[in-house]
């Protein structure tokens, strides 16, 4: 068995049946990633000597009988705007080169004393502003389906690390899709906990009011246990998942609106699979979606501005173009307009939640789109603009109206099935993503 490329789940089992170290896995990790041409567009930092001693630490424990959990020695890699003690945290940006952090971020602590290994940190879209992964003024990493595409961002290091076999497991962040994106177009799960459920101490911000970190993993199950990790609850319990009747409502309207063939296709496909699997499955358009998705560009831009514009504006030469633009876009907002998004958006989501009470998720296509092509990106910036606004705008959903949301792979590539469940219920998601998984697979 590739080990590489086993699941964080299926490792932490190995380890406990004594068929694989930590130490071994570790090392494996190390010489893969010293081996990958494409390592230094990947991750942005290796920091191979806390792998190897947490790696050793981990052992150590297992031949006592005295492992923390499941994941206890399981090798994960960091996006690099979660604050790493000693070691370099930019962000993805050139306005924080040489930042480094005195202490690790929450979440990063909080695995660590859970028995997991800090393989390093791995690139991003500037301040993680962008959907579509590329990031000129440091590194974009390939596409691993096809590299001459796009990677999907901003947690674009993440999902490739975890994809090409770098690391069991990633941790990125997500404000408008930036775990979910890459995941989808990289053929991985990733998942995007509600807002608040995951301590955001530590991780350079963009919206604090939308961003949460998570997971990207190669099953729901990791995603579980490692939601579990980062909060320090217990896992969700996915024992029974396989077994259930889902009932899921189809978001029709907005999701497909200019959606290409390939993602709609797989959509479509993926929905036949759960009808057979024995889903019901009913179809709505409620028109709080296209209410909610108007409010974004005085709820996005402004706040990320608001929070940067002094660095920005300081050294904007430091910036993609297209970036700066995306920032400088909440420059002229009102703070009346601001707060009185923020009251409607209150009310969108208290008619959402009664609106789909009675199902256990809402799904839609990922993204409308497939990974563009990286060149093309960097060569036509009205390309890149209208690109990267489409990317996002199906998760972009998730995050106006407060929901967990999780990614599938279809088994189409770079295509994904999202599940939408209910503010604060990220584990009865996780059960139903879980049942989903079997029917897909």
């Amino acid at each position: 068995m590739d080990w590489l490329k086993a699941s964080a789940s299926e490792q932490g089992r190995a380890f406990l049946a004594g068929l694989i170290s930590p130490v071994e896995q570790t090392e494996a990790y190390l010489e893969a990633v010293s081996r990958q041409p494409y390592a230094n567009s990947i991750y942005a930092r290796i920091t191979p000597d806390r792998a190897r001693a947490e790696a050793i630490a981990a052992h150590d424990r297992a031949k006592s009988g005295l492992r923390r959990g499941l994941l206890d020695g399981v090798a994960i890699s960091w996006k690099d705007n979660v604050d790493s003690a000693g070691v370099p945290t930019e962000a993805g940006s050139r306005l924080l080169a040489g930042r480094t952090p005195k202490q690790d971020a929450a979440i990063l602590a909080s695995a660590t004393i859970q028995g997991m290994v800090c393989l390093g940190k791995t690139h991003m879209t500037e301040l993680a502003f962008s959907g579509l992964g590329l990031n000129p003024m440091t590194r974009t990493p390939p596409n691993s389906i096809d590299p001459a595409m796009a990677p999907g961002g901003s947690s674009s290091g993440a999902a490739v690390s975890v994809a090409m076999g770098l690391a069991a497991a990633a941790i990125g962040s997500d404000t408008g899709g930036s775990i979910r994106v890459p995941a989808a177009w990289n053929g991985l799960v990733g998942f995007k906990p509600t807002h608040g459920t995951v301590n955001s101490r530590g991780i350079v911000p963009l919206c604090r009011r939308f961003d949460v970190a998570g997971p990207l993993a190669r099953t729901v199950e990791d995603c579980a246990e490692i939601l579990a990790v980062l909060t320090n609850a217990p896992a969700a319990d996915l024992t029974d998942s396989g077994h259930r009747k889902l009932r899921l409502m189809v978001l029709d309207g907005v999701p497909f609106d200019d959606a290409r063939e390939g993602p709609v296709t797989a959509f479509e496909d993926a929905l036949a699979r759960l009808a057979r699997a024995g889903a019901r499955i009913s179809h709505a358009a409620p028109p709080c979606v296209a209410q909610a998705m108007a409010l974004s560009s005085v709820l996005f831009a402004p706040e990320a501005y608001g929070i940067w514009r002094d660095q920005i504006e300081d050294a904007p030469e430091l910036m993609y173009p297209p970036i700066l633009e995306r920032f400088r876009g909440g420059r002229d907002a009102s703070a009346a307009d601001y707060v009185a998004g923020w009251e409607t958006l209150n009310r969108i989501r208290e008619d959402w939640a009664r609106l789909v009470a009675g199902y256990d998720a809402v799904i839609l296509p990922t993204s409308p789109i497939l990974p563009p092509d990286a060149e093309r990106l960097l060569n036509d910036p009205d390309y890149f603009t209208a690109e990267n606004l489409l990317t996002l705008r199906n998760t972009r959903i998730g995050n106006l109206l407060g929901l967990p949301a999780v990614t599938l792979p279809t088994g189409h590539p770079a295509c994904g099935l999202m599940m939408m469940g209910h503010a604060g219920k990220d584990q009865a998601l996780l059960v139903t993503a879980a049942a989903a998984e079997a029917a897909l697979r």
